[in-house]
């Protein structure tokens, strides 16, 4: 007799898993759950390494990168994702950013590109004019982003980067 209930209240479930089924629309996230089988992200992050490496990388200069705007540390993490320098150090994000300040600190040519940058995105966000530094010039008093500027904050970041990776 307990086989026959058995056999009821399983077919009394497969009914109403369909009609769950039916009534829910159908997603390619679901399909591809259904492909991998149940269990197949059981113990694994549903964010790639690499998003989590460029997470980790946004999340450490907005914590330790004194930028009001936050203009230098999206500038400088729109170069890092994606880039050469990140998936070589995948495993240790944080190795590849204290390169990434070393080869801008060691490369006026580069680190006046990301200062540029810098005023070019605060000009766009602040809807003014960017005040970019200009040879022989004096300095505008209220540039947030000078050649000077950037590069103490650069190297005040690859001391905090040294320390912290060790």
């Amino acid at each position: 007799m307990s086989n026959e209930q058995d056999n009821r209240q399983s077919q009394a479930d497969a009914s109403v898993e369909q009609e769950i089924r039916l009534a829910r629309k159908f997603s390619p996230q679901e399909a591809m759950a259904r492909m991998a089988g149940p269990g197949a992200m059981k113990g694994a992050s549903p964010v790639s390494p690499v998003a989590q490496a460029e997470m980790e990388i946004g999340n450490w200069l907005k914590s330790q990168v004194q930028d009001p705007s936050g203009i230098l540390q999206m500038v400088l993490q729109r170069y890092l994702n994606g880039s050469a320098l990140l998936f070589e150090n995948i495993d240790r994000p944080l190795v590849a950013l204290s390169a990434y300040c070393q080869r801008l600190l060691g490369s006026d040519p580069l680190l006046e590109e990301i200062v540029r940058e810098a005023d070019i995105e605060w000009g766009r966000r602040m809807d003014e004019r960017p005040r970019f530094d200009r040879a022989g010039m004096p300095l505008s008093a209220d540039d947030p982003y000078t050649l000077r500027s950037v590069r103490r904050l650069l190297e005040e970041a690859a001391i905090q980067l040294a320390d912290e990776i060790g």
